[in-house]
């Protein structure tokens, strides 16, 4: 690992532990819509992906009216129970805390709408330290495609060569990879180094290993 001056990190399953909330709440949805039961393990394989994507995925492709109802459902049970099952990963905020001490600039790349993303980054109380933030709202392609990540780099005004996706999935690095940056896969994923389509640069285990 070296240093970099700006960091892009992914939210879900990389600073926040979100994959059992995510589980239940497509397990719920497809409860609701008479759908058959969706697996743990194929529920968090294509976590990273946009929610519209992971509908596709699990119930096939949906019209807007469709979409528009599963969605309401699915958020509404979410919004309901996240404070059961969120919480941050080991490290997180003192790795935060850490870089922004030293002058670093982040921000987040994920493909959580904000209506809940910003709820859940001041919920575990790091919301504060992100200079900019990158939702599926913020731009017209969504990961893997590297749009996500050229459009952080360009309001956090950041070289290429001193920018770091740190992300827990596959469509993290490849974004990265895509839009010409270092890339550092987390150890703690639900994913295993075999579903990267790409290598990442870096293997990190903890956000510790950030701090150089």
């Amino acid at each position: 690992m070296r240093d970099y001056r700006y960091y892009l990190f992914d939210a879900d399953g990389t600073l926040i532990d979100t994959t059992e909330l995510i589980w239940r709440c497509f397990e719920n949805t497809a409860k609701i819509t008479g759908h058959n039961p969706i697996g743990r393990e194929t529920a968090l394989k294509y976590i990273g992906l946009t929610l519209r994507d992971q509908m596709t995925v699990y119930f096939g492709k949906l019209d807007d009216e469709e979409y528009d109802r599963y969605r309401t459902l699915h958020m509404d049970f979410q919004m309901s129970v996240y404070t059961q099952y969120l919480k941050l990963f080991p490290c997180v905020s003192e790795a935060l805390d850490k870089l922004k001490r030293n002058g670093k600039k982040l921000a987040v790349v994920t493909s959580r709408f904000r209506n809940s993303l910003d709820v859940y980054l001041r919920e575990t109380g790091i919301y504060d330290y992100f200079d900019v933030i990158i939702s599926p709202e913020s731009t017209k392609h969504h990961k893997p495609h590297p749009e996500p990540a050229i459009k952080a780099i360009e309001e956090l005004s950041a070289r290429k060569s001193e920018t770091l996706f740190v992300g827990d999935a596959t469509f993290d690095i490849e974004c990265g990879t895509s839009a010409g940056i270092d890339t550092a896969f987390v150890n703690w994923s639900v994913n295993n180094h075999a579903s990267l389509k790409r290598n990442p640069t870096w293997f990190i285990d903890s956000m510790g290993d950030l701090i150089i």
